[in-house]
């Protein structure tokens, strides 16, 4: 025999039961009535189909890298083959409803492929100019740490504070030889940045991308400019 089904409702993705503590917990954070919760829940019931709508029209090689549920892929093809007006309106309605089942990281994921699509720019590739950026400020002067620190509180402020200092350090030597050279009447080639420097973008952009503190990879490395490679 089958199981009646709870009554509840979706919240990113996540099944909340009506009733139970996590209800409870949304309708105090809101504040409101029940009506108001409803509210809410309709306005992002709505914005996760046109998330849906807008899958339509993604790049197939930027679909096959989201590895969304093969459910949704299917009915987003039977959208796309549909002429009838009414029969596309019910399966966008089914396109919705799957969009609903999605967890949070699936739908920011399917958010920066469009935005990769919309820009020719990806997520990483602008974490990666972010961290590039943080890099050069943080090695120029002290006065942006506060603001680092701001927007990062999770970051280890002495090994940071250790790898500005030790890029400064190198820094400083290279001109200093280069300088040294010069005199003789020699030219160096540029000199290339030491490992604190590498270190130091590493660490900025494991914090920009959310990584710091796990096992994940910081970057892809085909991504990096000569610079950071070297």
């Amino acid at each position: 025999m089958s199981r009646k089904p709870k009554k509840g409702y979706y919240v990113k993705g996540v099944f909340v039961a009506e009733g139970s503590d996590r209800d409870l917990e949304l309708k105090a954070e809101l504040k409101g009535t029940w009506d108001a919760t409803r509210t809410d829940l309709k306005k992002e019931s709505d914005a996760l189909q046109d998330l849906g709508e807008a899958l339509l029209g993604l790049r197939p090689k930027l679909l096959e890298r989201l590895q969304l549920p093969e459910k949704l892929v299917d009915a987003l093809a039977e959208q796309k083959r549909l002429t009838n007006f009414e029969a596309k309106r019910r399966q966008m309605q089914f396109i919705g409803k799957l969009m609903r089942k999605l967890d949070e990281s699936q739908v920011e994921a399917v958010k920066a492929a469009l935005e990769e699509q919309r820009t020719g720019v990806s997520r990483e590739q602008t974490h990666i100019l972010v961290a590039e950026q943080w890099r050069d400020r943080l090695i120029v002067s002290d006065d942006h740490l506060g603001v680092w620190l701001d927007q990062f509180p999770a970051t280890d402020v002495q090994q940071l504070r250790t790898l500005m200092r030790q890029v400064r350090k190198d820094d400083a030597t290279a001109i200093a030889k280069a300088k040294e050279a010069e005199a003789k009447g020699h030219i160096l080639p540029p000199a290339k940045k030491g490992k604190a420097y590498r270190e130091l973008f590493q660490l900025l952009l494991a914090h920009i991308n959310g990584t710091a503190g796990t096992a994940e990879p910081a970057v892809d490395d085909t991504l990096l400019d000569d610079e950071d490679e070297a």
